[in-house]
């Protein structure tokens, strides 16, 4: 994308900056949960399925040394911002521009210990598209969501961690898609404001897992019943995840 398509933003309180589509999909913090969600240690190989500008890598990367992290990406000009953003902050990331359905074969013969995954919220035909092409493709179904699961799954070892941010009210699809291929399923509902419904979850599933399903207490974004000042509200624990780098608490 020429220069002045892009914007340069900053994430984990200004210790990446990576570049984004001015006008495109824009990531948040959905992200960066999910890169903070996922138990990768030092030397461990992970694979992001639809890594966009690289948002979810880079910040896995910024705070676990030592992983390999590879991204796929169906379209080209997320791929590279995705692959400018890793040279400007020093940090290895492999990026493949390429269809996560129908990986080119080099990606087909790998194994990781980790994939994760933000899939488009949205079935298709759901709602009004975007009118940003970019857009309706991040937020919006090509390949369903079982499509993304099963990609996810082909590319994990026995005994691999897949973790996976979505809306709530998919978390029966998600479940339906693991049930008899991964287990030692964990659930973290995202909750917007204490006292509110759950708006996202994380679930971390591990191939041929055999514990029992857990369902963890919420983890809260936000302070108060409402936001009523300029700034952010974030709760000490949100903070320290979306600000400070942390990894996301309660699943341990």
């Amino acid at each position: 994308m020429p220069e002045p398509q892009t914007t340069s933003d900053g994430f984990l309180g200004g210790r990446l900056t990576i570049l984004q589509p001015k006008d495109g999909y824009r990531a948040a913090t959905d992200p960066v949960l999910l890169a903070a969600a996922a138990p990768v240690r030092p030397g461990d190989t992970v694979l992001e399925l639809g890594c966009g500008v690289g948002v979810a890598s880079l910040c896995l990367l910024s705070r676990v040394s030592g992983a390999a992290v590879t991204g796929i990406e169906r379209q080209a000009d997320y791929a590279a911002l995705a692959e400018e953003s890793a040279r400007q902050n020093g940090l290895p990331f492999e990026v493949i521009a390429g269809d996560l359905t129908h990986p080119p074969p080099p990606l087909r013969a790998r194994s990781f210990d980790h994939v994760i995954a933000n899939p488009p919220f949205f079935r298709a035909g759901d709602g009004t598209g975007a009118r940003n092409s970019g857009r309706e493709i991040a937020f919006r179904e090509d390949a369903p969501l079982s499509a993304w699961i099963d990609a996810g799954l082909r590319r994990l070892r026995p005994g691999g961690w897949m973790t996976m941010i979505h809306l709530a009210e998919r978390l029966g699809d998600i479940l339906a898609e693991l049930q008899g291929r991964a287990g030692s399923v964990s659930i973290l509902p995202l909750v917007p404001r204490a006292g509110r419904p759950a708006s996202r979850v994380i679930v971390r599933a591990r191939k041929t897992g055999r514990a029992p399903l857990r369902l963890l207490s919420p983890f809260i974004l936000h302070e108060g019943l409402a936001h009523l000042a300029d700034g952010d509200d974030f709760t000490p624990d949100a903070r320290a995840v979306l600000r400070d780098g942390a990894a996301l608490p309660g699943f341990d």
